[in-house]
């Protein structure tokens, strides 16, 4: 059956328009030659050494070769407690690191928080994302010694740069139809916040916190290589002693067990949907 003309939908809503940078040539062309003289001049400031590259090759090939078959018998326990350790340390990470980001994703949500605690907020959160974890990790290996609470340190803040500015962008996308029904009955601020906003992000923080579970179990792993505990520790010290059949089976049990993490949580996640 033939829509009538005035009911259907304007050509334009459907019609793809190109930016101007697109539109302009000189402006197109500009960018293409800055980029690729850039690119020019980043390749050539580098020092690669294809020698030394080639020199390297042999030694790989003996470190692979030394590395098989994984060696899961000589340091099995080390392998156990480390995993353990990886596990703990992740847990409560992502645990606390959860709970924080929620009053630190409400400051930086611009539709609900006024201009200095959105902005106070915002900083924080950017300052959490603007460091990697390693570089967290040596800050706290530093800070508080060797071990899982340097680890557990340095998680939270990376979860809280994660968390807190998705929470952020998920709480300015909500619907006021709640928050209009709650004000109406002369509810405060933080009622509403609790019964009218916290209900329409909880179903997408549950499945960020299971996301964010996966990526600290794997960074549990990579900050345990600079002193932060857990199995990266342990992976740490078998490439130390050149003990490259104890570094390869850590290194498979690592695989197996972020897979398993990953098919639990996705799973969960169908749940929550």
């Amino acid at each position: 059956m033939m829509q009538d003309k005035h009911t259907m939908p304007p050509d334009n809503l459907y019609r793809w328009k190109k930016p101007s940078f697109i539109k302009n040539p000189w402006l197109r062309y500009g960018l293409i030659i800055i980029s690729a003289v850039y690119l020019f001049y980043a390749f050539s400031t580098l020092s690669l050494d294809i020698q030394r590259v080639m020199r390297g090759i042999p030694r790989a090939m003996q470190i692979f070769s030394s590395a098989i078959p994984p060696d899961f018998a000589a340091r099995g326990s080390l392998i156990v407690t480390g995993f353990i350790e990886s596990l703990q340390i992740t847990v409560v990470a992502t645990f606390a690191g959860v709970l924080l980001s929620i009053p630190f994703g409400f400051m930086a949500a611009k539709n609900i928080s006024i201009r200095p605690v959105y902005w106070l907020g915002r900083a924080i959160i950017i300052v959490s994302r603007s460091l990697h974890p390693i570089v967290l990790g040596v800050l706290f290996v530093k800070a508080v010694g060797f071990g899982a609470f340097a680890g557990v340190l340095t998680l939270i803040i990376y979860t809280i740069g994660f968390v807190g500015k998705l929470i952020a962008e998920a709480i300015e996308e909500i619907k006021y139809g709640q928050i209009e029904a709650i004000r109406s009955t002369g509810a405060g601020y933080f009622t509403i916040l609790v019964y009218a906003v916290f209900p329409q992000i909880l179903p997408r923080l549950i499945g960020l916190t299971m996301y964010q579970f996966d990526i600290n179990l794997r960074a549990s792993a990579v900050i345990g290589l600079v002193g932060a505990g857990g199995i990266g520790n342990t992976l740490n010290s078998a490439f130390g002693r050149y003990d490259y059949g104890t570094a390869s089976a850590i290194l498979l049990v690592m695989i197996a067990v972020i897979l398993v993490v990953e098919a639990a949580s996705g799973k969960l996640r169908r749940f929550t949907r």
